[in-house]
């Protein structure tokens, strides 16, 4: 199955993202070729195997919050919780947010094609990327019920697919595929 599917490396070559390339380099380091399942446990810091942690990326979380806070999509604040303080990360560029939003509700709106395979590729990883932190409710909560109706049956039509399936056919979202499979386990 596509979440047992191993990765494999295809080139090195920097990103000029600096958690990106440190993937890279993790992945290529790597003796045996491990699988999408075991690479999102190690890339999210969610794994206990003890020989596997040199290639865990550490604080994972909180290295995404910082470059998001440098970009200016996201702040920083201390918030009081009765016997603790915790640092939170609310966004601070609503109008990026609302972007990306109105980028995939338009895309099972107005741009459906009810094709994957024809589907721009960074959408498709959005609505899987949606969907795997159950946000993809939230993505749609806006729109009046008619349209919400719609954009949640074509997206759960489209996350039944057979990753399996729709990885054999490549394209370039075999790995996409992989992932979905992974959160689906």
């Amino acid at each position: 199955s596509r979440c047992s599917s191993q990765v494999l490396l295809k080139s090195d070559a920097p990103t000029g993202d600096v958690l990106l390339d440190e993937t890279l380099r993790h992945i290529k380091a790597t003796e045996t070729a491990e699988t999408v399942q075991t690479w999102i446990e190690l890339l999210t810091g969610e794994t206990w195997n003890p020989f596997k942690l040199q290639y865990q990326l550490r604080n994972v979380r909180e290295r995404l919050a910082k470059a998001l806070v440098e970009k200016g999509i996201l702040t920083t604040e201390k918030q009081n919780f009765l016997l603790f303080d915790m640092t939170t990360h609310p966004v601070s560029n609503a109008s990026e947010k609302q972007r990306l939003v109105k980028k995939l509700q338009e895309s099972v709106l107005e741009r459906w094609v009810n094709d994957p395979q024809r589907m721009e590729r960074r959408t498709l990883a959005l609505l899987v990327l949606a969907h795997a932190s159950d946000v993809l409710e939230n993505v749609f909560a806006s729109l009046a019920d008619d349209k919400y109706d719609v954009a949640m049956n074509r997206t759960k039509d489209l996350l039944d697919m057979d990753p399996e399936v729709e990885a054999a056919k490549g394209r370039g979202t075999e790995m996409i595929w992989a992932v979905l499979a992974a959160f689906n386990k």
